[in-house]
Formats: structure tokens, C-alpha cells, sequence
């Protein structure tokens, strides 16, 4: 059997966990050397075990190195675990759908607390009503990166798409008349009239992909019209987020900030939901939202997913893959966050008080507790482990802090074998343990790891160093050679890095009115690059001021 870890791999992460030397650390290291991966990935950390922040870092970084690695591990069946969380959150749904029916059509209503429940989803109606305004007149669809229904994820790019033969759910098929005034519909009539009428399915399918080494995250994967009318409903409903504070467009970065004081002050609780967007029920969201909104979703939305070749009448509403999935979860908490602040009589609002980011909320700890059963009403899940409403710690959007100080560990996600992959890594260790505000010790704590990530970089690469604004083109230092440029890039400060070279597929592929499709979408006219896809890498002189896109061209 394959090993699980490479041996460049062991050896750095081995080197960490030694030089931690704490109780788990070397348990950790135990568990690795005898290669016993079923408990090491189902560690865990509970933060209010700890009395300082440093301690807890050493502890989480040791447990989670390693968890969520794209591995598979024996004995551990990733795609069933994501299959038993879709059939699990569904049946959770049903039971939600079940419990707020007889409220959707209005009755029967058995006593005063059924009527206190109809008042407050109107006032979460109102809420979301007073937010979101009037349909937009317009909405500007798009093409999304992933895959859809029927085109694969290696074929699709725009034009990939748009030579497809479209599929659409049968609701969605009302927009019909709008889609074909569009370039795609036009250079698809044009090009392949045979193929051009787009094809009814009953829903998406389910697919996954890699979240850890113990399971696989559940995706839906929506008909190509349906996906590119939701994106646009997406942007749609984000603009309006926006208007009222809540900014999707930057909101990872500003709860990191918030979550980095709420540990120090304890003034905000944060917030996360398990299989949030799985656990949206159809009939809490037919509640809450306004009904024009709520017929325009309802239409792009898919009803069914087909799963192992089966279709599946689906209780929730909508999937991660649907393109406006995270801006309605997002809305959803967020209102309900602010019709519990106004019951409590508590004057906040968005972007004062409450933030929202998917199902990432932070609201005052005053209003904690009374969310958190109102999350549970609806139907959804609060996740113990990632929920803090009191205490040193507080966690969101990537960001994990104890009394503000950082101490979020560095994850592998793959194993390296390439350059570029151990200076993902070696930058990686290198961020963490100079985080802002992290114990001055924790650098020597992680340095052996990461001279051991440097050992296994050719040498002529290894000398590539610079700033972290750079990314990963280059090995972050404190110090590296720079020359100054000449030509056109005169007075440029510059320095050597490991930059990623593609081979832009020619538009020879497409046909004609495909071409003009797509540049009417905005493509370049160099030809169309596939998703996470680089020809290979090579050293060249860049600017230190700013992050060069990817080289088109040949590799050397």
C-alpha cells in the first residue's frame, strides 16, 4: 500500500513535533511513527483546557498539521462519511420542513407560543424585506469556473460550456426567452444548431470534494443555465447585502479582526453552524423570505439531486454548488441575528453589532444564547466545537485567537513533491510562526521544520528569497538580493522567483461564434487557461513591489 505521507513530509513534520515537546506532540509523533493515522487525524483540541496562548498553538499545531491532508487512509471511507452527512442533513431538513408547514400556510395554531413563533418570522420577513428592496430590474448572469451537470471539470471553461448543450431544471425553463437573447445561446444556435436546445433534468448531481483525511464534502452540481442565472442572483443579492453593511467582498479579513478582540474582551461570541448550507430547509426559507425573492430563487433553485444514479426529492433548499447558495445562508443568519437582537431590545445592526459571512457569525454575547436557540428552532446544527460565547478564545474565518493572539495552525493539504510545493509550505511555517502578535519563541520552536521544508528544494531555487507580498513565488526571508531594472522596467526593484508558466489553449478549439461569445464575456484574447492548471515553472526576475499573474508562454 501507497504511503500515506511522503518521507520528505514525515521528516518535517516530525521535526515540529519534537521541538514542541509538549504531552501531545509526542503522542502525536508516537502515532505517526507507527503509522497509526485513524487516531492521529481524529485528535482534537479544546481550547478551554489551556491557560496561555502559546501552549494552546503548540498543541494545535501539532494536531492539526496533518488533518487535512488529501489522503486516504485505511479503514476510512471518505466519500460514504460526505453520503451519510447529505442523507443525515436531509432527514434533519424534513423534520424542519415537517415542524414549519402548518406555519408557512398559516395554521392550525395550537397556542400563544405558535403565536409568538408567526411573529417573529414575520419580523425576520420584514427584516430580509427591508434589506433586499424590490427585485433588481436586471441581473447580469455568469459562467462560474466549476463544473455543471453535464460539463466535466476538466472541460469547463467558458467556451467549453458554451459549446455544450446547455441543460436547465424544468421551472428554470420559464427564463428560457431571456437566454436565448444571449451570445452563448446565439453562437450555440450558430455554430451547433443541433445541439442547441438546452436539455430538461430534474435537478443537479451530487459530487464531492477533498475537506480532510476523514471525510469528503458533499457538493451539488447544478444544470449550466440554472447555475449561470443563480450567479448573477448571487452578485444580485450581495450588492444589496452590501448597501445595509454586510460585505461578503471583504468580510473574511474583518472577522478575523473582530474574532482576534472578542478573545481578548469577551464582548462577542462567534458562531458556527455544522453542514450549514445542507440544513437550509426548504419550508424555513418559503417562511422567512419575501415572496417575490423567494419565487425567483425557488425557480433557479434545483428540486431534485441524483445521487449513485438515483433521483432524490431534495428538503433542503439549496446546495454548496448552487451560485447563490452563501449569499442566502448568509442573509438568513444575519437576519436572524438582528430579529433576536430586537426582541431583546438590544440596538444593534449590521456591521454594528452583527457579521455574518456564510455561516460565520459574530453578534454580542448578550444575544448569543437566545441565537443559538433560535438557530436551533430552524433547524440548523451550532457546531460545540467552534462556537465560543464565553471564554479566551474565539475563532472565525480562518482566524483563531486566545486572548488576541494568534494561534491558528498551518495545515498540509497535499502531500509536496514538487519546488513549489515545499515553498508552500516553508512559507506556511514561516507565517505562523511570526504571526503578529505570536510568542517570540514559537519561530524556534518551527525552525528545524522548516530548514527540513528548504533541505528539499534544489539549491538553485532555495537561494529565491523575498517578501511575503510575493506569495509563493519565493522563500519569505528577511533578506534578498535585488537588482534594479532596465528598459521598460527601469528603476523597478527587482528579484528572482519560481513563477508558474501556462500554456493557454489556443482558440482554434472553439468555433467561430464561440470565439465572439466569449469575448463578449470579457476573455482574453490570447487564448483560455483551465482552471488550476500550470505547464510548469521557471526562474525569472519580477517586481518586489506586487505579485506577477501567471507567465503565459513556454517552460524553461
Amino acid at each position: 500500500m501507497k504511503p500515506v505521507l511522503s518521507q520528505q513530509l514525515e521528516r518535517i513534520v516530525l521535526a515540529y513535533l519534537e521541538d514542541a515537546n509538549t504531552p501531545r506532540s509526542l503522542t502525536i509523533a508516537c502515532l505517526l511513527r507507527a503509522k497509526e493515522y485513524g487516531q492521529l487525524f481524529s485528535m482534537k483540541v479544546d481550547p478551554s483546557h489551556y491557560l496561555d496562548a502559546e501552549s494552546l498553538f503548540l498543541d494545535v499545531q501539532a494536531t492539526e498539521f496533518l488533518r487535512k491532508l488529501d489522503v486516504n487512509v485505511k479503514g476510512v471511507d471518505r466519500k460514504q462519511a460526505a453520503l451519510d452527512t447529505f442523507w443525515e442533513s436531509e432527514r434533519q431538513c424534513c423534520r424542519t420542513n415537517t415542524r414549519l408547514s402548518r406555519f408557512v400556510l398559516n395554521g392550525p395554531f395550537e397556542d400563544t407560543l405558535d403565536e409568538r413563533l408567526v411573529q417573529f418570522i414575520e419580523r425576520v420577513r420584514k427584516i430580509i424585506d427591508e434589506w433586499l428592496g424590490p427585485l433588481p430590474k436586471e441581473v447580469t448572469p455568469k459562467h462560474g469556473s466549476g463544473a455543471t451537470f453535464e460539463d466535466l471539470s476538466k472541460l469547463s471553461t467558458v467556451p467549453d460550456k458554451m459549446s455544450s448543450r446547455p441543460t436547465i431544471t424544468a421551472s428554470a425553463r420559464h427564463l428560457l426567452p431571456l437566454w436565448s437573447e444571449t451570445a452563448w445561446a446565439r453562437a450555440l444556435m450558430r455554430d451547433n444548431s443541433t445541439n442547441s436546445e438546452p436539455k430538461t433534468v430534474r435537478g443537479d448531481r451530487f459530487s464531492t470534494a477533498p475537506k480532510d483525511a476523514t471525510k469528503f464534502r458533499g457538493i451539488g452540481v447544478g444544470p449550466s443555465i440554472n447555475v449561470y442565472y443563480q450567479l448573477g442572483v448571487g452578485a444580485a443579492m450581495r450588492e444589496r447585502l452590501a448597501r445595509v453593511g454586510i460585505d461578503l467582498d471583504h468580510g473574511q479579513a474583518i472577522h478575523r479582526r473582530l474574532a482576534s478582540g472578542a478573545s481578548r474582551y469577551g464582548t462577542f461570541a462567534t458562531i458556527d453552524l455544522s453542514n450549514a448550507s445542507d440544513t437550509v430547509a426548504y419550508q424555513f426559507v418559503k417562511a422567512v423570505m419575501p415572496q417575490r425573492w423567494f419565487e425567483v430563487l425557488d425557480l433557479l433553485r434545483s428540486p431534485m439531486t441524483r445521487v449513485n444514479g438515483k433521483w432524490v426529492k431534495l428538503e433542503k433548499f439549496s446546495a454548496m454548488g448552487n451560485g447563490y447558495t452563501f449569499e442566502l445562508e448568509t442573509l438568513l443568519f444575519a437576519a436572524l441575528a438582528q430579529a433576536c437582537a430586537d426582541e431583546l431590545n438590544v440596538q444593534i445592526s449590521p456591521s454594528h453589532g452583527i457579521w455574518v459571512y456564510g455561516d460565520d457569525i459574530i453578534v454580542p454575547t448578550n444575544v448569543a444564547n437566545a441565537l443559538l436557540a433560535c438557530l436551533r428552532l430552524f433547524g440548523f446544527t451550532p457546531n460545540a466545537r467552534k462556537t465560543f460565547v464565553s471564554g479566551r478564545f474565539r475563532e472565525s474565518c480562518g482566524g483563531d485567537f486566545f486572548d488576541g493572539k494568534p494561534v491558528r495552525a498551518h495545515y498540509v493539504k497535499d502531500n509536496p513533491t514538487e519546488p513549489q510545493h515545499f515553498i508552500a509550505l516553508a512559507n506556511g511555517i514561516r507565517r505562523v510562526a511570526k504571526s503578529h502578535g505570536a510568542h517570540p519563541d514559537r519561530w524556534h520552536r518551527l525552525r528545524r521544520s522548516w530548514l527540513r521544508c528548504l533541505d528539499a528544494i534544489p539549491h538553485s531555487i532555495r537561494r529565491l528569497r523575498g517578501p511575503s507580498s510575493l506569495g509563493d513565488l519565493v522563500i519569505h526571508d528577511d533578506q534578498w538580493t535585488t537588482r534594479t531594472g532596465t528598459g521598460d522596467e527601469q528603476g523597478w526593484e527587482l528579484l528572482r522567483a519560481y513563477v508558474p508558466v501556462t500554456k493557454p489553449l489556443s482558440w482554434d478549439h472553439w468555433k467561430p461564434h464561440v470565439m465572439l461569445a466569449s469575448a463578449l464575456y470579457g476573455l482574453p484574447s490570447e487564448g483560455v487557461t483551465p482552471r488550476d492548471v500550470v505547464a510548469g515553472y521557471r526562474i525569472k526576475w519580477v517586481s518586489c513591489l506586487e505579485q506577477p499573474t501567471l507567465e503565459l508562454g513556454t517552460v524553461k
